[in-house]
């Protein structure tokens, strides 16, 4: 503010005794352009720079972005990133496939998800593990309830990281619909608990396909 009345003034100086002085208006609009303005953040600069993704990548995840303001928020999610141990490599795939994760609040969610997960026995590794293929989903708040849902049948965290890189979708899915009711049919089958965890961890797509996508599987695998 006192630059810009620095420059008003100057302005109003600047005009001879006998002449007649511009409004206000006038004045401002002529001093405002010569006030230096903070240089905008180059959000796809930002993703070559800092985020190691390709300059065609950057074009295509800057237009999920376009409201990214300077860089603190995205600065601290890489940060996080590197922190769990994710190689420059790892940063940028997962920036590539989940741009919006830059703009993910560290502190509420991102380790807030950390602390959870490391309540149900994930490791800092097998986390690191997880961020890659779960993409947005690890910025969503309910993935620590997934995965607790999802232990007892996969019996360790090893056997579910496994299964999710095999199957990413098993995120996407209701426990209480889809798959429950894939596991209901599974033991109608003749399965029993183990058979049944050893299956879903070698071939998770039966846990969110359609029941008679199941049954064709079940028979090729000879299980029927």
């Amino acid at each position: 503010m006192l630059r810009l009345r620095s420059s008003i003034l100057t302005h109003i100086l600047s005009y001879p005794a006998t002449s007649h002085v511009p409004s206000l208006h006038r004045l401002i609009s002529a001093a405002v352009p010569a006030i230096s303005r903070s240089p905008r953040f180059a959000v796809e600069d930002y993703l070559v720079a800092t985020c190691g993704l390709t300059p065609a990548q950057a074009v295509k995840a800057s237009r999920k972005l376009r409201h990214l303001k300077p860089p603190s928020k995205p600065d601290a999610v890489v940060s996080f990133l590197a922190g769990l141990g994710l190689s420059t490599a790892d940063v940028a795939a997962i920036i590539a496939k989940d741009p919006s994760l830059l703009c993910a609040d560290v502190e509420k969610t991102l380790s807030s998800n950390i602390t959870g997960l490391t309540g149900l026995g994930f490791s800092r590794s097998e986390i690191a593990r997880l961020v890659l293929p779960g993409r947005e989903r690890f910025r969503s708040r309910s993935v620590v309830s997934q995965l607790q849902g999802y232990l007892p049948l996969f019996g360790s965290s090893d056997n579910l990281l496994r299964a999710i890189v095999f199957n990413t979708n098993i995120l996407t899915y209701n426990l209480e619909t889809t798959v429950k009711h894939n596991l209901v049919f599974l033991r109608e089958c003749g399965l029993g608990a183990c058979d049944i965890t050893k299956l879903c961890v070698s071939v998770p797509r039966m846990l969110t396909a359609n029941t008679e996508r199941v049954r064709a599987m079940l028979a090729l695998l000879d299980f029927m």
